[in-house]
């Protein structure tokens, strides 16, 4: 069994506080089997004399202390500003805000979650979906009531309506790098795709019609990646898209046109970003290391996908992407999650058909 670093005894708080570590460890302990963290990081509830990029100091009100926060950040520390129902995270030019309960334990919720390797920002979300006496209630204390979650503020409006719904296990997802792929793998039987064809140059169009023709005759859904409007001009059946895309994607007129839409996450507070706008699928990732993107987290891992799918079933379909393969598929499916994404598992493989094979196969296990 994997030993989180043991609290007591460690710079956790500033100044030290011995109730709050006691509340810290006690809340760590229901929290279950994680890799510890060797992340310096300390709470700090006064600024210390010399914050570092381990520091994230908590304040009551932001604009009282001035000129100190933006010392404070570019020190690298990151700065939580919180009130009765709203924390704020302020960190490496990025700024979380969420909305939302915040306990008596909270502060001391953050901490038993970043010692389970949570990246501030994700650790906040789970903080404040967190109650006091949580850790009494099981022996594993985790949140999975979404209606405890905070909400994301000053989103863009979302849709009136949500976006149509997919399968709740669209089973095998295989993305693929061009039309004459995506032909291929749907006549090997597979019956959800995503054309991943990332250059806007002259041949996207026709790929895009092709696919999406292919996808009519073998009766399967074809998602396009990224270009939202060709695959509304080529009648697509759902198009998926990236958090960086909410800014720039018509989601209105996607709406209105009852396309499909999946949305990418890589967190907790992603996340609730992408809940809002109430897509017809999440994709979680990357699971595992990959080559075939610049990753913007580490590998979030088996354990984090199956407290993703704990407590987003039901709610909507999810989609595991990132370096899956037919080794680990097995363990990806044991998660309960109703969907893989692969890639190279195709692409690469010596038989492409014996390949698809494989990979179905562990969806009926």
């Amino acid at each position: 069994m994997t030993q989180a670093l043991p609290l007591s005894g460690r710079d956790l708080f500033w100044p030290p506080a011995d109730e709050l570590t006691e509340a810290a460890e006690r809340i760590r302990a229901r929290l279950g089997d994680w890799p510890p963290t060797h992340a310096p990081w300390r709470l700090c509830l006064t600024a210390p004399d010399a914050p570092n990029g381990g520091d994230l100091i908590i304040v009551a009100d932001l604009q009282h202390h001035g000129e100190h926060v933006a010392k404070w950040l570019v020190q690298g520390a990151g700065v939580i500003e919180a009130s009765d129902n709203a924390a704020t995270l302020h960190l490496c030019g990025e700024r979380y805000r969420l909305e939302g309960h915040l306990s008596d334990d909270w502060i001391a919720a953050l901490a038993a979650f970043l010692d389970c390797g949570f990246e501030p920002h994700n650790a906040l979300v789970l903080a404040m979906a967190w109650r006091d006496g949580d850790e009494t209630a099981s022996a594993d204390a985790w949140p999975v009531e979404l209606s405890r979650f905070p909400r994301v503020p000053g989103l863009p409006p979302a849709p009136a309506q949500p976006f149509p719904r997919c399968p709740d296990r669209l089973g095998l997802y295989a993305v693929l790098p061009d039309a004459k792929w995506v032909e291929r793998v749907l006549g090997f039987g597979v019956k959800t795709v995503q054309l991943r064809h990332k250059a806007a140059d002259a041949g996207l169009a026709g790929d895009i019609a092709r696919s999406v023709a292919a996808g009519r005759e073998h009766d399967a859904q074809v998602f396009i990646n990224d270009h939202w409007q060709a695959a509304l001009d080529a009648g697509a059946y759902g198009v998926h898209l990236g958090q960086e895309d909410l800014h720039t994607a018509d989601l209105q007129k996607l709406n209105a046109a009852g396309i499909r839409v999946g949305l990418s996450t890589h967190g907790y507070y992603e996340m609730l970003v992408a809940l809002h706008f109430r897509p017809s699928y999440l994709a979680f990732g990357a699971v595992f290391a990959t080559t075939t993107k610049t990753l913007p987290t580490a590998p979030q891992g088996l354990a984090r996908l199956a407290r993703y799918v704990q407590l987003l079933d039901g709610v909507v379909p999810l989609v595991a992407i990132g370096g899956i393969d037919g080794q680990v598929l097995p363990d990806v499916v044991a998660t309960g999650v109703g969907s893989a994404a692969v890639v190279r598992a195709v692409t690469d493989a010596t038989d492409p058909a014996a390949a698809v094979s494989a990979l179905q196969h562990a969806f009926l296990q």
